[in-house]
């Protein structure tokens, strides 16, 4: 079958053929001629990415009389993402069509704009629940003529709360209607309101509503919950050219890891409810050029991204509905490419993986996650990839006899390894040492027991080495740098979440420069000394002047020499000596010495409000 065969006009038919289709989908070869010939209502189950847009869109514009300037037909959708590429879409689809307009109305935005939009006569209003109802309020949009209402995502409308908002637009609507609801997921919640919006529907599901895509292959990893990050770093750094979303529960989540994969140098960035329409339409932007090669997102936030090439899909956490985590994964995989979906898991989540399996009648692959030398490796090679294949500028002739002088000394293989040094220093200090972050997938184990004396071992195996016995005394001379090093000091340690990694991305980043030399690295409690190739003294002392990481602002100088009256280095590693000797006392013994002063206190009050506005808005949510 192709499109010429579902019945359309010439004009739309037109349109299709300049946007290169050829045959519909499943979705589209059952929805459009039923549309199209009958007024019935209808549910129509699809996962993403099988053109759903296009099969309740084609047929609404079909049916739209041209000479009537009044709402015929509202498009309502959980996002203002959403909402514009429905919009796109069905502008496509009506070009060679006079006389039709098409208005989206969403949150965010200029209403005065949208007002004068509607009021200058269109047919067809594409929009989220909260602005709809805003406009009817103001007696800006009325709904008396509309024949058609689509409920699209309507699962995710209720799931953020929308289900009185619908109520109140199709009061707004005649009663003769026909009502379409297209969704991917088909929860409880959504076969009650059927009931309520529709009557008698005809149901269509292209394919079992719990099957995944079958160009994605479905793999997990099995790590303790606290090395979830660790993994996703590696997962990114082994997958060199890895182009895809990252899924996370809630925003402060989201936000938290886009800002770590940012500050450890990756192209990264976070979508979330919190940004403003301007700041979302400009991450989005860059994500579609490529110039974000992961972006870390809400599931409510990722509705409506339309992208055909995303390598990944990764599940930083589970979502709660299996077949949120069906719709998540049919996000890649799409227009005949292959895809892959990740799962980030740990032992307790065995019962959950099952269901899924179960879910999608395939099995789960279970992965490994990367040691440092495959990383590397994989990098390299990777590197020398792109140096094979960069074409060369043919302004770069002028300048060979220079360089040829310049590396007369050095042999082909001297060369290389200078090269690869040059490039590749990062990955190969980063990894050093790196340890095992799996776990046995087939039981549980004492290190995935909450227990911090149980956990500190696994935690130390993929600690550095130079960093492991941080707490304890160190030798005389630690303070003093390498030769043609100088020693820094930054006003970050542990106590602020500051690690190696993380430390390197912030020269790299503040910096400019990924190819700077960088020694010894020893994080205590309060703050942190690192060494840097004295050649680039200056660079760090002027580059990292008012920053801030993790909301602190960061002080960094050239540490003392040991034999100076450097107090810091000295309180902190008694403070740290003294912390470590009292592990091995009973617990339950605390000395009068050990009692927090007046700071600890405050600290320990905001750690309270943290948590008590973090147990409202988890109470609003739920709401």
């Amino acid at each position: 079958m192709i499109f010429s065969d579902l019945g359309l006009k010439d004009e739309i038919q037109k349109a299709i053929q300049d946007l290169g289709f050829t045959e519909p989908t499943p979705i589209q070869k059952e929805t459009i001629p039923f549309l199209i010939n009958d007024d019935k209502d209808l549910i129509a189950l699809a996962q993403t990415g099988t053109g759903k847009t296009a099969a309740f869109g084609l047929p609404v514009i079909e049916k739209i009389e041209n000479d009537r300037k009044t709402p015929q037909a509202i498009i309502l959708c959980p996002t203002r993402e959403l909402c514009l590429q429905i919009t796109k879409d069905m502008n496509s689809f009506a070009k060679y069509l006079k006389g039709v307009k098409i208005t989206a109305v969403y949150g965010g935005a200029n209403i005065q704009t949208q007002i004068k939009s509607i009021s200058q006569g269109s047919q067809i209003v594409v929009g989220t629940p909260g602005r709809v109802i805003d406009l009817i309020k103001r007696k800006k949009l009325r709904l008396s003529d509309i024949e058609t209402v689509v409920l699209d995502e309507a699962d995710e409308m209720l799931n953020m709360g929308f289900k009185e908002d619908l109520d109140i637009i199709l009061a707004e609507t005649p009663e003769e209607k026909q009502t379409l609801l297209f969704s991917a997921t088909m929860p409880k919640e959504v076969m009650r309101i059927t009931k309520n919006y529709m009557f008698s529907p005809k149901t269509i599901e292209v394919a079992s509503r719990n099957e995944g895509a079958k160009n994605v292959e479905h793999h997990y990893y099995m790590v303790n919950a606290r090395d979830r990050y660790k993994a996703l770093r590696r997962i990114c750094d082994i997958n060199t050219n890895i182009y895809g979303i990252v899924f996370c529960r809630t925003r402060r989540e989201t936000k938290d890891i886009a800002d770590k994969l940012m500050q450890d140098g990756y192209n990264a960035d976070a979508l979330h409810g919190e940004l403003s329409q301007s700041q979302r339409d400009h991450v989005m932007s860059r994500f579609r050029k490529k110039s974000i090669q992961m972006l870390v997102a809400t599931d409510v936030a990722a509705r409506g991204i339309d992208i055909n090439e995303l390598s990944h899909v990764i599940n930083y956490n589970l979502p709660d509905d299996n077949e949120i985590y069906i719709h998540r994964s049919g996000r890649t995989g799409r227009a005949g490419n292959k895809g892959t979906s990740i799962i980030i898991a740990h032992s307790r989540e065995q019962r959950k993986l099952q269901s899924i399996e179960k879910m999608l009648k395939r099995e789960l692959i279970l992965k490994k996650v990367p040691n440092g030398e495959e990383i590397c490796e994989m990098q390299l090679l990777n590197l020398v990839d792109k140096v094979v294949n960069t074409e060369v500028s043919k302004q770069i002739d002028k300048y060979i006899p220079v360089i040829e002088e310049k590396l007369a000394h050095l042999d082909k293989e001297q060369l290389i390894k200078h090269f690869i040094s040059t490039e590749f220093s990062r990955f190969l200090s980063f990894y050093k040492n790196a340890g095992n972050l799996n776990i046995d997938a087939s039981k549980k184990t004492s290190r995935d027991r909450p227990s911090r004396d149980r956990d500190r071992p696994s935690r130390d195996r993929d600690r550095p080495s130079r960093d492991r016995d941080r707490n304890k005394r160190p030798n005389k001379g630690s303070n003093h740098a390498e030769e043609g090093y100088t020693r820094f000091f930054i006003n970050l340690g542990n106590n602020k979440g500051l690690q190696a990694q993380n430390l390197i991305g912030m020269i790299n980043e503040f910096t400019k420069k990924r190819n700077i030399p960088i020694g010894k690295i020893d994080i205590l409690k309060s703050f942190t000394f690192f060494e840097v190739d004295s050649e680039y003294k200056e660079n760090i002392l002027n580059s990292f002047q008012g920053t801030e990481w993790n909301g602190e602002r960061v002080s960094v100088e050239i540490s003392k020499p040991p034999n100076s009256d450097d107090r810091r280095s000295k309180n902190d590693d008694k403070r740290s000596f003294n912390k470590s000797s009292s592990k091995s006392r009973d617990k339950n013994f605390k000395s009068k010495s050990e009692k927090p002063k007046s700071r600890a206190k405050s600290s320990s009050s905001g750690d309270k409000n943290s948590f008590k506005s973090r147990f409202s808005e988890s109470k609003r949510k739920r709401r």
